[in-house]
């Protein structure tokens, strides 16, 4: 039976390498697609947890991870040796970059060198880790050759940029539109076939290279507008103009505009990651990337604004920063998800704490927090979430970073003897008037 004819009857057997946020999503959306799938990880733990039916990823709860389990669609292994039994493999390992923001493939490497020895005349590999143009065809195409198989002819190559968005309850990896991009115009029509399992919307393009460079775009477009609204809002500060009320009246504009909103730094793994993928890779072309690398700058700033705020906001107390008790409200990277991954509030923790600020913080989804440990901040310190009411009870100042909803920010503004909001989560509150320092707002009237 060929691999089209495999897709169409879902009999194609499916290996997903890498079981984070990426990976387990589109793992748990194929078994429930009616496709068998083994999940492939190096970290014994985490395969102990996905064949026992427990979920580490919020976005697939346990409930219906174990339901897949229970059905033999879906289980998971830290052996590569099946590969030879699968049809398709998707590779959704991490992309991060190093301490001189160089792309770091060696998860990626890492994964096709555990292919290689098993791939065989049939299958197809989608590469979906976010990456700089090239990386299929020049990283990954000639490790998996060594075989001895020929990438187009024996074996399908694609790339399909993941677009999973944590803690996002609309679309997911059932519903997001795919973009598919083969190394062949064959190889591009079986991943669409596959992809349309989950999706109705996929969208091929011309090759692996426009691919990946889709999946750039998206994220470098929102970093440079992250970034437009960032750098206004220190200027709305001091000309006494709140722009969170400006973002609301632009966005009235039923064309030409979109609203996007400043705060004390970008995170997660794209938006600080992505920028410095594409700009590293132009330079081979002696192209530089100067308004990209620019936006990525002042977002990378602005938890030192956030900082600065925490000591205005102490100076109205009549305290300085130095051992004042500073309580920080949200370490994940964005609201509502346990995922603290390139977090805003690890470079404001520590610029805290080089102050000589004595810092706690309060997440529920984050339990432990760890900062420092690199150029920036050699000590290297491992937190502990703690409760809310203790945390207020004994600060100086809270800081709020991510703006969880299920945060009482009305316990926050009365308890805490100054509130420093870089996400505008207390505008409208009451008591926050001359108590609330909000980022890109004038400050409160001396009081």
């Amino acid at each position: 039976m060929s691999l089209e004819e495999k897709i169409a009857t879902k009999q194609a057997v499916i290996c997903v390498i890498g079981l984070g946020y990426v990976g387990l999503p589109h793992a748990a959306a194929f078994g429930q697609a009616g496709f068998r799938v083994v999940g492939l990880d190096v970290n014994p733990r985490r395969v102990a947890a996905v064949n026992q039916g427990v979920s580490e990823i919020a976005d697939v709860p346990s409930a219906v991870l174990a339901e897949l389990v229970a059905a033999g669609r879906l289980w998971a292994t830290t052996d590569y040796r099946c590969i030879a039994d699968v049809d398709v493999v998707l590779i959704c390992v991490p992309t991060p970059f190093d301490a001189t923001k160089t792309p770091d493939l060696s998860y990626i490497v890492a994964a096709a060198e555990g292919i290689q020895p098993h791939l065989r005349p049939g299958q197809m590999v989608i590469l979906q880790s976010t990456t700089f143009p090239g990386t299929t065809e020049e990283v990954v195409q000639p490790i998996l050759e060594r075989s001895g198989l020929a990438a187009g002819r024996d074996f399908h190559l694609v790339f399909s940029p993941e677009r999973i968005d944590p803690g996002n309850p609309t679309y997911s990896a059932h519903n997001t539109p795919k973009v598919v991009g083969g190394l062949t115009p064959a190889c591009t029509d079986l991943a669409c076939r596959l992809f349309r399992h989950l999706t109705a919307q996929v969208h091929p393009v011309s090759t692996p290279r426009a691919a990946e460079m889709t999946k750039l775009l998206e994220n470098i477009f929102r970093s440079v507008n992250i970034a437009l609204v960032n750098e206004l809002a220190l200027l709305m500060e001091r000309m006494g103009i709140d722009i969170w009320e400006v973002i609301a009246a632009a966005r009235t504009k039923p064309f030409g505009f979109m609203a996007f909103t400043p705060g004390p730094g970008v995170g997660g793994h794209c938006i600080p990651v992505d920028p410095y993928y594409l700009s590293w890779k132009a330079r081979e072309f002696d192209f530089y990337t100067k308004f990209i690398e620019l936006a990525a700058e002042v977002n990378a700033d602005m938890p030192e604004h956030v900082v600065h705020l925490v000591a205005k906001g102490l100076n109205l107390l009549g305290r300085p920063l130095k051992g004042a008790r500073v309580l920080v409200l949200g370490v994940a990277f964005k609201r509502n998800v346990d995922d603290a991954r390139n977090s805003p509030a690890e470079r404001v923790i520590e610029l805290l704490l080089e102050a000589g600020a004595h810092v706690r913080y309060h997440d529920p989804y984050v339990p432990c927090f760890r900062v420092g440990g690199r150029a920036l901040h050699r000590p290297e310190v491992l937190l502990e979430s703690t409760p809310l009411a203790e945390g207020l009870a004994e600060c100086d100042a809270a800081v709020i970073v991510t703006g969880h909803t299920n945060v009482d920010y009305r316990s926050v503004i009365e308890r805490a003897p100054v509130v420093i909001d870089s996400v505008n989560v207390t505008a409208g509150l009451d008591g926050a008037a001359g108590k609330v320092l909000r980022l890109g707002a004038p400050l409160p009237a001396p009081g």
